[in-house]
């Protein structure tokens, strides 16, 4: 249980709209947002994860199309950290690169080099960082694509087209099960494709009819796709350049708008109405169904025998799991929340 006075360690406000996710970096909170009239004035702040002090506040200016949907804001993509830089990406196109500081180490607008890379909604998937490169993927009815920046510069490392449709899924890395070398997969709304995170280089692909706003799941290489329900693929040896090989499937696993969650060999999706399921990861088999208050854009948070879901309203559910799941709190933050 939560309340302004039960079980808070901290609490801060911030100048601006933050749909996105919080990320904890070496004993620092790190948060965006985003604020303005026009939504132009971008924010990264990061505060002291024990006690909730503001360390450092850094603005800018974004430099590409602000306008998103009222429901989200231009701070709609999760920051990413490899440990010692920060990247902040914002709907903008605007990335932002930082150290553990708070300095600017480089600041790369998008749009300047591709003006026609938006959608009529705004942007929202997060930045990826593997190694010497930063992948963002900016895919959408325009100009779009998916590029790998080099951490140090912020210089294109690669960039490959991508079709024209938009969406919102964020990229992922997976395990290479044969030299354990990392390689990205990207998803869309038509495939799902694996690439060599140097070069950009494709690997091999998956054709699918996947969802547009959850992402996929990489866990004990398998990829677990948010397409006809849920999809498990085993991913093939780079070397082999294989099709990946379907596990199960299963359609009454529905991840919406929050991605699905594996947990001790189960498998959690939270559908359009507000059902959380549980499925077997080994086979796609459900397990239990249960239905929760509201509708969901956070993912859920799985820790030890309790699985934590926060509804778009900013109400907390806290679920027993076992062999079946049982709601055994609630509490109610009284604001929107969008990001896990």
């Amino acid at each position: 249980a939560w309340s302004d006075t039960e079980n808070v360690a901290w609490k801060v406000a911030l100048p601006g709209r933050g749909p996105s996710s919080p990320i904890v970096v070496a004993g620092s909170v790190i948060v965006t947002c985003s604020s303005g009239v026009q939504q132009d004035r971008l924010h990264v702040l990061c505060f002291d994860v024990k006690t909730g002090r503001q360390r450092w506040h850094r603005q800018f200016w974004a430099t590409g199309r602000t306008l998103c949907h009222p429901t989200s804001a231009n701070a709609a993509p999760t920051p990413a950290s490899d440990g010692r830089q920060i990247y902040a990406f914002y709907s903008s196109n605007d990335l932002i690169c930082l150290d553990l500081a708070g300095n600017l180490k480089w600041y790369r607008g998008l749009t300047h080099d591709y003006p026609r890379a938006c959608n009529d909604t705004g942007m929202a998937s997060s930045p990826l960082v593997v190694g010497r490169t930063v992948v963002v993927q900016v895919e959408n009815q325009g100009d779009s694509f998916a590029a790998g920046l080099d951490v140090a510069s912020g210089r294109n490392r690669w960039r490959l087209p991508r079709k024209r449709q938009a969406s919102w899924a964020s990229p992922v890395a997976l395990r290479d099960p044969e030299t354990d070398r990392k390689i990205l997969v990207l998803q869309s709304p038509a495939e799902l494709t694996a690439h060599d995170i140097a070069s950009g280089r494709q690997l091999w692909r998956h054709a699918a009819d996947c969802d547009w706003i959850a992402s996929p799941l990489v866990f004990d290489s398998v990829v677990y796709v948010p397409a006809n329900g849920v999809t498990a693929l085993r991913a093939p040896a780079a070397a082999a350049a294989a099709h990946p090989e379907v596990l199960w499937q299963e359609n009454r696993l529905q991840p919406k708008n929050a991605s699905a969650v594996v947990h001790r060999g189960q498998l959690f999706a939270i559908n359009g109405s507000g059902v959380l399921s549980c499925g077997d990861a080994a086979n796609g088999k459900i397990m239990w169904r249960l239905r929760l208050k509201g509708h969901f854009w956070a993912t859920p948070v799985a820790v030890g025998n309790r699985l934590y879901a926060i509804n778009s309203a900013g109400l907390a559910q806290v679920i027993e799991l076992g062999k079946k799941g049982r709601v055994i709190g609630t509490s109610d933050f009284q604001e929107t929340i969008q990001g896990s």
